[in-house]
């Protein structure tokens, strides 16, 4: 008996994924104050980490997962379609989501008001639910419904920053998301009316029919464009940096290692599989598009990123240069590009959720996390300071860290289609952000604070917020050494997402 209550568990391990925190995010408002609401929220997110890791277990194991939502077989009903890039992303949010929510305990009790807080661990649930569904369904529609849930409840968690600026930030963010949102379904509506279908999977089938009609290359655009801001590429990236700087600092570790990744996904579920390679980047070379700018993204956002004085804003120009590294992988269009720009998305999580908690640890001790106020805190708060200087190493591409990973793969497959001055753009480009982050090493360890100053008090950060920090520290080392599962099963999706093409 008991092995037959497992197996239909696992059996609904897809439904599961998305049932469980969206159920919980209205138990964490009747939970009422306290630590109730923050214990339901952290239990159920580590339980969709759980249910992740077993879903990419079973498609490495058994292949593409398929549940059939209420029983209705598609292309009439709505499916779950489970593989190896999904399952992957699946990962990676609900892993940043748990460890940032350990993070939360501490954090959200200085920056959030006590009566605020069940509604913020509510929208966090929320937006939990919204970009695990997005990542996990198979069908068009429902991309753009969880993009709503998700991106809503992202504009509140910004809103509650505690500066008045986190309201104007997310009023930015809600205005051009909507912009975004809009074009995604609008592109969405235009395949269903040539198409009369919304499962992903059979849209690949009846796309090559009718794709040299001008509605189908409308609805390609509308969704570029669409896409392109939910991921803020440039030049569709103005609400990214005050998002990031104003938000909480739990809110920032967690929508900078997974909101826009799960965009990154979006973008390669459509032009891959729903459009596949050959149209998209055979016929309409949508790589003369997406190349150009990543290129500018990468050079223009990491310069920008040096001249900041408040260091959450360079995390966050450095963000915007680091999904640039992910287009660009993407626009290489081959199986060692699209390797790199997938690995990319789980080793740029780990290493700036790990800077945003150790800002985070900044702010909680001393208020501020400009420039200035790190001066002496690296013999004054070890720990936290020596996270930020392995994240930032990681960042740079030092090897034996997750971003050398990435950026060897880059350079090997620019090297491989013969593009050898691409290949010294992104060393060269890695250099520039040694820059920026040399300039808070500089602070924090050759200055000394100010006698009488915050800094000149400040201890070292509380222990629950110190763990999940150096727990990403730890995996951002650990997966520089060990790739076997990164870019094993980054390469498979490759090869997957290269052989959707028709």
């Amino acid at each position: 008996m008991s092995g037959s209550v497992a197996a239909d568990l696992l059996a609904q391990l897809a439904a599961i994924q998305v049932i469980l925190p969206l159920l919980a995010a209205p138990v964490c408002v009747l939970t009422g104050r306290g630590g109730r609401a923050w214990a339901v929220a952290l239990v159920v997110s580590w339980c969709a980490f759980l249910t992740a890791w077993g879903l990419l277990s079973q498609v490495l194991d058994q292949g593409v997962i398929r549940y059939e939502l209420g029983g209705w077989a598609a292309p009439w009903g709505i499916e779950y379609r489970i593989d190896e890039i999904n399952s992957f992303v699946l990962l990676i949010v609900s892993g940043v989501s748990s460890l940032a929510l350990i993070f939360a305990r501490t954090s959200v009790a200085r920056e959030v008001p006590e009566e605020k807080r069940s509604l913020f661990y509510c929208a966090w649930m929320l937006c939990l639910t919204g970009l695990l569904g997005i990542t996990i369904t198979g069908d068009a529609f429902n991309v753009f419904v969880f993009l709503e849930i998700s991106s809503l409840s992202t504009y509140v968690l910004v809103s509650l920053g505690s500066h008045r600026r986190a309201l104007v930030s997310a009023f930015r963010y809600l205005v051009l998301g909507t912009v975004g949102a809009t074009f995604i379904l609008i592109g969405v509506g235009l395949l269903y009316a040539m198409t009369g279908t919304l499962n992903m999977v059979d849209l690949a089938e009846r796309i090559p029919p009718v794709s040299q009609t001008r509605t189908v290359y409308a609805a390609f655009a509308f969704l570029a464009v669409g896409i392109g801001l939910k991921m803020a590429l440039f030049p569709f990236h103005a609400w990214l940096p005050g998002a990031y700087a104003e938000a909480p600092s739990a809110v920032t570790a967690f929508i900078a290692g997974a909101s826009t990744k799960v965009a990154v996904y979006v973008l390669l579920r459509f032009y891959f599989t729903v459009f596949g390679a050959s149209f998209a980047f055979g016929e309409l070379r949508f790589e003369l598009f997406l190349m150009p700018l990543a290129l500018i993204c990468i050079l223009i956002m990491s310069l920008i990123a040096v001249y900041q004085n408040d260091i959450k804003r360079t995390l966050a120009y450095s963000s915007l240069a680091q999904i640039g590294y992910m287009v660009l992988g993407i626009s290489l269009v081959s199986v060692a590009g699209l390797t790199g720009g997938i690995v990319h998305l789980f080793n740029h999580a780990l290493m700036k959720s790990a800077l945003f908690m150790s800002l985070g640890c900044v702010f909680y001790r001393v208020g501020s996390i400009s420039l200035a106020s790190l001066e002496g805190l690296g013999r004054r708060m070890p720990w936290t300071l020596g996270a930020f200087v392995v994240g930032a190493l990681s960042l740079v591409g030092v090897p034996m860290t997750v971003g050398f990973v990435s950026k060897w793969y880059l350079i090997f497959a620019a090297i491989d289609r013969g593009w050898w001055p691409l290949a010294v753009f992104v060393v060269l480009t890695s250099l520039i952000a040694l820059a920026y982050v040399w300039r808070v090493v500089e602070v924090a360890y050759f200055r000394t604070a100010r006698e009488g100053s915050a800094q000149a008090e400040a201890v070292e950060a509380p222990v629950l917020m110190l763990v999940p920090l150096w727990m990403l520290v730890a995996a951002s080392v650990y997966f520089g050494l060990d790739t076997s599962l990164t870019v094993g099963v980054a390469e498979r999706a490759a090869e997957t997402l290269l052989g959707s093409g028709r």
